[in-house]
């Protein structure tokens, strides 16, 4: 047993003095901007003055250097950028959020929340859902709403607009799990128009895009960008 472990303590150390060597070696060979600039002072004062010499190699080779630290910097700060955005990303899996779409899932025990911003006021407005197959499951009536941020939930059986539940309920024991789109239409002086909604969705995962930005996977909706996010719920 002790022969076993012998040979094995051998093994790094061979590998570390080796490392060691060849690090000294890489270090030796290098020039670094401090050794550069002393070697470029030197070499000026040491010049004729009848005949300075052309200085514009020494000038490229210091705003190489000048380049390449600043890219490290650049290289180093976009790192610890992504690493706090994959920190932040992680807190938002398993929270809701509000996106501007008509789709939206709905999980067990859970309901989907909707806001519809209007221009108008009216007392003809209607909510219309539409499963995965897009056949209609239900028209709501929901009558009045004001001008600007009208907010609705449904849970699959009931609905309540503006914190409001209104007297209707979805027949045969409410609306399977499942993705669903909404549509909302008011109808003014005659005329019937469909309104944009936002609806809330669940965050499945989060990932970071080339662009540093962060994508978020919702639920029935799919990839969408931070950026687009109307509210965290």
């Amino acid at each position: 047993m002790s022969l076993v472990s012998s040979a094995t303590n051998t093994i790094p150390t061979d590998a570390l003095s080796i490392n060691k060597k060849t690090e000294t070696k890489k270090n030796n060979n290098e020039l670094g901007q401090a050794a550069f600039l002393e070697l470029m002072i030197t070499q000026m004062k040491n010049q004729n003055p009848l005949e300075p010499q052309d200085n514009s190699e020494f000038v490229a080779q210091l705003a190489q250097f000048s380049s390449v630290e600043g890219l490290e910097r650049l290289n180093k700060n976009f790192t610890n950028f992504m690493s706090t955005n994959a920190l932040q990303a992680s807190s938002l899996v398993g929270r809701s959020v509000s996106v501007e779409t008509d789709t939206s899932s709905l999980q067990k025990g859970g309901l989907i929340s909707g806001m519809v911003d209007m221009d108008y006021s009216t007392d003809d407005t209607k909510i219309s859902i539409y499963d995965e197959a897009g056949s209609l499951v239900q028209t709501i009536p929901v009558g009045e709403l004001a001008k600007g941020e009208n907010v609705f939930r449904w849970d699959g059986q009931n609905i309540e607009v503006n914190g409001k539940l209104l007297d209707w309920k979805a027949p045969d024991n409410g609306a399977a799990i499942g993705t669903y789109r909404f549509e909302v239409t008011a109808t003014q002086n005659g005329k019937t128009e469909s309104l944009k909604t936002s609806l809330s969705a669940n965050v499945n995962s989060v990932s970071i895009n080339e662009a540093g930005e962060l994508i978020l996977n919702l639920a029935g909706i799919g990839p969408v960008n931070v950026k687009d996010v109307k509210q965290f719920n």
